[in-house]
C-alpha cells in the first residue's frame, strides 16, 4: 500500500503505522523513492543510507506487530550533517570532514533511535553551520522547493527543504543564530529552537559552544512536540545540559490562548522589514486576537546590536573550536607537507571554505592580545544587556511575536558577495540565541508565492507554552499544510 509523504505530518504517519494503514518499510521505500526522484534538483542530502534505513524499517515493523512501539517507531527522519552518527559519514558540509566517520552517535541521534525513528540519511548544510543560505556547503547549495532558483535558508537548509518537499516528515537542525527558524520560515515548515541546555550538545559538532542548540523541524507544532519529547532531557555527558524534570510537550497543546499576552516588538516592524511580509505577520497577530489573546507593543531596544555582538562572540568561539582541525589527527590533510607549519596551513586552507576562514580570522582577531577587551569583552557585555531587554519585556507579556525574517527567500547567489547583507537576514533571530531563550517559526502565509514565517519567543524553558500557542494557530489555519508543486523526475 502506498502512502503520500508530501502532505502527511509525522503524527498522521505515526497513526497510520499503528492502525496498520501502512508499514515502516512502505514509508521508508516511499521516502527513498522521493529522494531518488527529487533530490537531484534539490540537493537536500549529503548522504543517504538506503540499506541501513531498510534494515531499521523492518525492525520497526516487527516492534509494531509485537505491540511494543516507541513514540516514533517506524518514522523515517533525517539528521542535519552536524550530528555524529555511528558508522555513517558526518561531514558538517565541509571538505575538512568529508571522510570522517564517527565511532558513536550524538545524544540526539541516540535518543531518536531509542524512540524508534528510522534514519534515512544526513542533510545538506552551510559548512560548520556558518551561513544563512546553505550556499556555503562543500557539496553545493540546496534549493528551495517553493522556487528552485531561491535559497532554502541556512544553515539547516537541507533539513528544511527535505521536510517541505515531502522527502521526509521530520528532521533535526541546529540553531546558533537562527539556523532552524530562518530556513523553516523560508521553506514554510515549523522549526523550534529550544532553550539553551534543554537538548544535549554531545556529538553535535561545535560552531559556537555558548550559542549552539539542536532542535526539531517538521510540518507542525504537534510534530515538533513529539520530536522534542524524545530529544530533550539531561545528559550527564554534556556539561551544558540543564538538569530539569522531564516534560511531555504534547500534554498542553490544546491549552487555550485566551488571555495570552503577546508582546510585539516595535523594533521588528521598522526599516528593513518587507511590507508584504509585515502584512502577513499582522494578519497572523489579528488571528491570535480573534482567539482571545491580547497584543501589547513592547520594546527590545538593543535588537540592532545583536548583529555586531553575535559576529564577535560566535567567530571567537568558532576560532577556538575549529583549531582542532589541523591535518594531524583527523580531517582533511594536505598532500606532502614540507614541514609542520605547512601541514597546518595548507590543510586548513584546503579544508575550510571562504566563510569559515573569514569567521576564524575575525574570531582570532577579537581574542588576540590588545583587542580582547575592546571586542570580545564588550560583545559579552552587550549580550547581557540584550538578555536584560527580554527579561524586562517578559515582566508584562507571556510570549513575544514578530516576523522570523525581514523578507522571503532570496535568490541563489544574490547575497554571496556581500557578507553584511547576508548577516542582516538574521536580525530578528540572533538576539534569542544570545539570551539563550526558546523560539520557533511557524508558517503564517505567503508573499509573492513564497512562505512567510511567524516567530514566537518564550521565557527560558517555556517551550510548552510556545508549542501550544503555535498549535492553536495551526488549528485555525492551513498554512503549515501547504506543499510546493514538485514534479517527480523519472
Amino acid at each position: 500500500m502506498s502512502i503520500e509523504l508530501d502532505s502527511r505530518s509525522l503524527t498522521e504517519l505515526a497513526s497510520a503505522l499503528v492502525s496498520g494503514e501502512t508499514s515502516s518499510v512502505e514509508l521508508t521505500e516511499a521516502a527513498l523513492g522521493r529522494i531518488n526522484a527529487l533530490d537531484g534538483e534539490l540537493n537536500c542530502f549529503i548522504t543517504v543510507d538506503s540499506a541501513a534505513a531498510m534494515r531499521e524499517a523492518k525492525a520497526a515493523d516487527e516492534r509494531l506487530s509485537n505491540g511494543s512501539p516507541g513514540p516514533l517507531t517506524g518514522i523515517p527522519i533525517a539528521h542535519k550533517d552536524i550530528f555524529c552518527t555511528s558508522g555513517l559519514r558526518t561531514s558538517c558540509g565541509s571538505r575538512m570532514l568529508d571522510g570522517f566517520t564517527p565511532p558513536y552517535d550524538a545524544t540526539v541521534v541516540e535518543r531518536l533511535r531509542s524512540a524508534g525513528a528510522v534514519l534515512i540519511g544526513k542533510t545538506n548544510m552551510d559548512e560548520f553551520a556558518m551561513g544563512s543560505s546553505n550556499e556555503n556547503s562543500f557539496y553545493g547549495p540546496c534549493a528551495n522547493p517553493w522556487d528552485l532558483s531561491r535559497v532554502p535558508g541556512g544553515s539547516s537548509g537541507g533539513s528544511a527543504a527535505a521536510v517541505a518537499a515531502g522527502l521526509i516528515s521530520a528532521a533535526t537542525g541546529t540553531d546558533t543564530g537562527g539556523s532552524i527558524r530562518q530556513p523553516a520560515a523560508f521553506c514554510g515548515i515549523t522549526g523550534l529552537k529550544p532553550s539553551y541546555g534543554l537538548v544535549s550538545r554531545l556529538g553535535m559538532i561545535a560552531y559556537a559552544s555558548s550559542l549552539d542548540q539542536g532542535g526539531p523541524m517538521a510540518r507542525s507544532a504537534e510534530d515538533c512536540a513529539v520530536l522534542l519529547n524524545a530529544m530533550a532531557g539531561h545528559d550527564a555527558r554534556d556539561s551544558t545540559s540543564a538538569q530539569r524534570t522531564p516534560e511531555n510537550y504534547c500534554d498542553g497543546l490544546n491549552s487555550t490562548v485566551e488571555g495570552l499576552r503577546i508582546g510585539v516588538p516595535k523594533e521588528y516592524f521598522g526599516e528593513g522589514l518587507d511590507g508584504s511580509v509585515a502584512k502577513v505577520i499582522e494578519a497572523a497577530l489579528k488571528e491570535y486576537e480573534a482567539m482571545g489573546a491580547t497584543l501589547h507593543e513592547i520594546s527590545l531596544p538593543r535588537t540592532a546590536l545583536s548583529i555586531p555582538a553575535y559576529y564577535v562572540i560566535a567567530p571567537a568561539e568558532a576560532s577556538t573550536n575549529l583549531s582542532r582541525y589541523d591535518g594531524v589527527r583527523y580531517g582533511h590533510r594536505c598532500d606532502e607537507p614540507r614541514d609542520l607549519e605547512d601541514l597546518y596551513t595548507r590543510s586548513r586552507e584546503e579544508g575550510f571554505g571562504d566563510e569559515v576562514q573569514r569567521r576564524i580570522l575575525v574570531g582570532t582577531y577579537a581574542l588576540s592580545s590588545g583587542y580582547y577587551d575592546a571586542y570580545y569583552k564588550k560583545a559579552q557585555q552587550v549580550r547581557r544587556l540584550i538578555a536584560g531587554d527580554f527579561s524586562s519585556a517578559f515582566e508584562s507579556v507571556d510570549i513575544i511575536a514578530g516576523p522570523t525574517t525581514p523578507g522571503v527567500a532570496f535568490e541563489l547567489g544574490s547575497k554571496t558577495s556581500d557578507p553584511t547583507a547576508m548577516y542582516l537576514e538574521d536580525i530578528y533571530t540572533l538576539s534569542v540565541n544570545l539570551a539563550g531563550l526558546p523560539a520557533m517559526s511557524l508558517p503564517a502565509g505567503f508573499s509573492n508565492g513564497l512562505p512567510v514565517g511567524l516567530q514566537l519567543i518564550g521565557r527560558h524553558f517555556e517551550e510548552a507554552r510556545l508549542l501550544a500557542a503555535a498549535h492553536q494557530f495551526q488549528q485555525r489555519s492551513d498554512w503549515h499544510r501547504q506543499t510546493p508543486n514538485l514534479e517527480l523526475q523519472p
